[in-house]
């Protein structure tokens, strides 16, 4: 592990382990961001558009951690401080605090010369005026690169910040800073997703017709958000029992060996193809309609079937050998269980054990659908 990962943990660990036994009376400790345009916060009138800054806030209990949103669009690490930007987080900043810091978008706009940051000089000296501050007030600073820009380039994903990456993770080093790769984590994800399946989670305009690359929707500010806390546990583990909603979110960049390596690859089915007309199984009166899904998938340890029971339909008593599960999708029926009888509908789950008996008749004008699901046999 190196000495700057190594510094990093042991400062946000210690951090956070004087946040544990918090007390009612005791202020949280507060989480600045400062960011551009793909953190920054958004009313009702942008929708859908979002920020991955104000989706923070949900993976923290307010009474412990409080999200402040200083992300702005537009602005680089140079125009945000001359704005006094980051002047006014500094009147907040207080011991224990973190400061999350995210530029470089802006920064490599040449033709503007207000926001304009040399890669290799001056966009490192202004994000070092960021870590001072954080340090200044004894909070945590914490170095994040830019986030990945959908554009797609003869079907490889484009890396737009390279130059600013590498500038801030030198930087990160030389002053043995935390450091959450943003770049590298979004570009995993968006590349795990896939071009077209990626664009609902950036900004659509009706305009042109297509997704905007750089802003997201709330469901690709929430993804971004989720790598962003995934990654600051990975530094800092003594922060994930704080956390009010899981992390597993995003991909490995070995993602797509992994899929190539996998002899029995993933896919879908339309219910439309596998439909067969059964009669009633297990002695029961029928007709019915049957969907075995990916019943001839080797190495599947589980079973999953759909059941539609037609009026008049049922599956017969029979005794059970090993656990199985119906949900009730729609309709209603009278299913039967180790001789007691239960009147069922949507979003009755139904768990037979080994050793039970049990049966289901559909009652009704409507059918009774049914997902079924067990383990096959050994």
């Amino acid at each position: 592990m190196s000495r700057v990962v190594v510094r990093a943990v042991l400062v946000l660990a210690g951090m956070l382990a004087t946040s544990v036994p918090v007390l009612a009376a005791e202020p949280p400790h507060r989480i600045f961001i400062a960011a551009d345009s793909t953190a920054a916060e958004y009313g009702p009138e942008r929708a859908p558009q979002a920020g991955w800054g104000q989706m923070l806030q949900s993976w923290f209990d307010p009474t412990r951690w409080e999200v402040r949103n200083h992300a702005k669009g537009g602005r680089s690490a140079r125009s945000f401080i001359e704005e006094g930007r980051l002047d006014a987080i500094g009147r907040e900043l207080r011991r224990g605090d973190v400061l999350l810091i995210q530029f470089g978008h802006n920064d490599a706009k040449r033709e503007d010369p207000s926001r304009y940051d040399d890669p290799a000089q001056a966009y490192p000296q202004y994000l070092a005026r960021y870590i001072d501050l954080a340090e200044a007030h004894g909070a945590t600073p914490v170095l994040i690169t830019p986030v990945a820009r959908l554009i797609y380039d003869f079907g490889s994903l484009l890396d737009t910040h390279g130059l600013y990456t590498q500038s801030m993770k030198a930087l990160a080093a030389q002053r043995q800073v935390a450091l959450i790769d943003l770049n590298a984590s979004s570009s995993d994800w968006i590349r795990a997703l896939g071009e077209q399946a990626a664009k609902p989670y950036f900004l659509f305009v009706p305009a042109q017709g297509k997704a905007d690359g750089t802003h997201f929707s709330a469901a690709g500010a929430t993804a971004v958000a989720c790598l962003v806390v995934r990654d600051w546990v990975a530094l800092a583990p003594a922060l994930k029992p704080q956390l009010t909603r899981d992390i597993d979110c995003g991909a490995p960049s070995t993602a797509a060996a992994d899929r190539a390596a996998q002899p029995n690859p993933s896919r879908v089915v339309h219910e439309r193809d596998i439909a067969s007309e059964q009669p009633g199984p297990h002695g029961g009166a029928g007709p019915t309609m049957a969907y075995s899904f990916f019943a001839d998938e080797p190495a599947l340890s589980f079973v999953l079937r759909k059941r539609v029971l037609l009026p008049g339909a049922g599956i017969g008593l029979h005794q059970h050998h090993k656990d199985e599960v119906y949900y009730v999708v729609s309709g209603h029926g009278l299913y039967a269980l180790d001789g007691k009888q239960h009147e069922v509908g949507p979003g009755d789950a139904l768990l037979t054990r080994a050793g039970s008996t049990h049966a289901i008749q559909q009652t009704g004008s409507a059918p009774l659908e049914l997902l079924l699901a067990y383990p096959k046999d050994p």
